[in-house]
């Protein structure tokens, strides 16, 4: 199953890329990050209209769930692969996938192809978060990297922010197919504006191999472990044989893959890369950062609408503190990174920060204001928000240019994973302390149980938190490549 590829080690534009065609190129990898992050948030306003119109809505959180499945587990291989033939071929076949799930979506006739449209899409989008990075971090040396990672947090933020207001919108005023689309014309545009520059990006391969067997290994092994995530507590109990049997398999597989990692002659993920001190720690870093943040942000509404008493819209506007916090944070960390000599200590200044701002959430969850909770939840993204760009360039500065790909591809692999396991986990809390989240949004009955509840669930997010913090402390520093834009101070 392997296939292999011999070529030069590195294959060098004629020219180098000037200022405006980096710039060009950065856009139009971040608009295709943006289609992928729309699809992630777009389609829950319009999932009702599409169970009415489409019949079988047994089936429909098979919507999300075969995106989130197919996203998450194809994001390393995507990293593999434009290591191997280069960024340029790579990213605009995850283009025209995601392409083409959006137009079997769009013209799906019931719902089971919608939902393998979904799964299409995912195939794509998953390469699309993993290879926007990557292709920034061929562009600019990792000292000047991280100041684009808040290009990256706010089309997050404005995926989180649009999504839904134009999945609302199509379903209700318009047509729900809209919500698919709209994506073809964005996608054209952005392979036109990257196809001339993305040319003189240089390709690192000499006698490279793509290890199918580990490939597929790997997504089994995913798809087994987001099943299990997604169904269990609400598809099937956590200790149910379903459950039970789909983590065992997933275990089983991945203990497969391992040993495929150590026998394999060249293994889809590098054992080099693996075995890097500063990969482990700081994606086990960004993995509890992003299980904390996914899993505050699918639960904060349902506070905000229980506890407070505000409507479904009203709490999204609400959760604009948040989002906007988290780009806020990393602007600032971006900004600064270059500036210091010890850029780690941002990140862990911000997650203590965070950390404490849960802890107070905590305690007055039962009582708190509104503006209370606005000020509280802007403060926790803002420091969250400051782990992104560290994480981040560490993870792409402690690997050489041959494995810059598959550093990235795990490091958004583990970045999609932590967002299942922390809905999972904080949705196991909400369960096991009795909150009816089947009623949200239908009333603002503040019982002593939905209180306990919520704090559970932030002390939960909290201590996941605590546990990214430990991380990033016993991250090793290495100091960034590149040379600072401005003077560099000691601390």
């Amino acid at each position: 199953m392997d296939q292999a590829v011999d070529s030069q080690t590195v294959v060098k534009a004629d020219a180098p890329l000037s200022e405006s065609e980096k710039n060009a190129i950065i856009g139009g990898v971040l608009l295709s990050m943006l289609l992928a992050a729309l699809d992630q948030t777009i389609v829950a306003p319009a999932m009702p209209t599409m169970a009415r119109l489409l019949g079988h809505a047994e089936y429909l959180p098979w919507i999300v769930t075969g995106y989130l499945l197919t996203a998450t587990a194809m994001a390393p291989l995507y990293g593999k692969i434009s290591d191997v033939y280069g960024r340029r071929p790579t990213i605009y076949a995850a283009i025209l996938i995601f392409l083409a799930g959006s137009l079997v979506s769009a013209m799906a006739p019931n719902m089971l192809v919608l939902i393998v449209g979904r799964a299409i899409q995912g195939a794509g989008g998953g390469g699309l978060f993993a290879l926007a990075q990557t292709v920034i971090g061929d562009l600019v040396p990792p000292r000047e990297r991280a100041r684009y990672s808040a290009w990256i947090a706010g089309t997050w933020a404005v995926a989180s922010i649009a999504g839904p207001l134009l999945g609302g919108t199509f379903a209700e005023h318009l047509h729900w197919s809209l919500i698919f689309w709209i994506n073809i014309p964005l996608g054209l545009v952005a392979m036109a504006i990257i196809n001339k520059p993305l040319r003189k990006l240089p390709i690192a391969a000499k006698h490279h191999r793509i290890d199918g067997l580990g490939a597929l290994l790997l997504v089994a092994a995913t798809a087994l472990l987001l099943l299990a995530l997604n169904w269990g507590g609400s598809e099937y109990p956590w200790l149910s044989r379903e459950i039970f049997g789909l983590l065992a398999c997933s275990a089983v597989i991945w203990s497969a893959f391992a040993l495929r990692l150590l026998r394999a002659a060249e293994p889809l993920i590098s054992l080099e890369v693996l075995g890097n001190p500063i990969v482990l720690a700081g994606t086990l870093s960004l993995f509890l950062l992003q299980a904390a943040n996914i899993g505050l942000a699918v639960y904060l509404p349902v506070y905000l609408q229980s506890i407070l008493g505000l409507s479904a819209s009203e709490s999204g506007t609400a959760m604009l503190g948040l989002m906007l916090g988290t780009v806020a944070g990393a602007t600032f960390s971006g900004r600064t990174i270059a500036r210091v000599v010890h850029y780690k200590r941002i990140a862990m200044v911000g997650v203590t920060f965070a950390i404490l701002c849960l802890g107070i959430l905590s305690l007055v969850a039962g009582h708190a204001s509104l503006l209370i909770v606005e000020i509280l939840t802007t403060c926790i993204g803002l420091g969250s928000g400051t782990t992104f760009p560290v994480a981040t360039v560490s993870v792409q500065n402690a690997v050489d240019q041959a494995h810059l790909g598959v550093a990235t591809g795990v490091l958004t692999f583990l970045r999609s994973l932590g967002s299942a396991l922390g809905v999972a986990i904080l949705g196991a809390v909400a369960l096991g302390y009795g909150l009816p989240l089947a009623g949200e949004g239908t009333q603002a009955a503040s019982t002593a149980v939905e209180a306990l509840a919520f704090v559970m669930i932030f002390f939960t997010a909290a201590a996941m938190l605590v546990m990214a913090l430990v991380a990033l402390v016993l991250m090793p520093e290495k100091p960034l490549r590149g040379h600072p834009e401005a003077p560099v101070l000691a601390d």
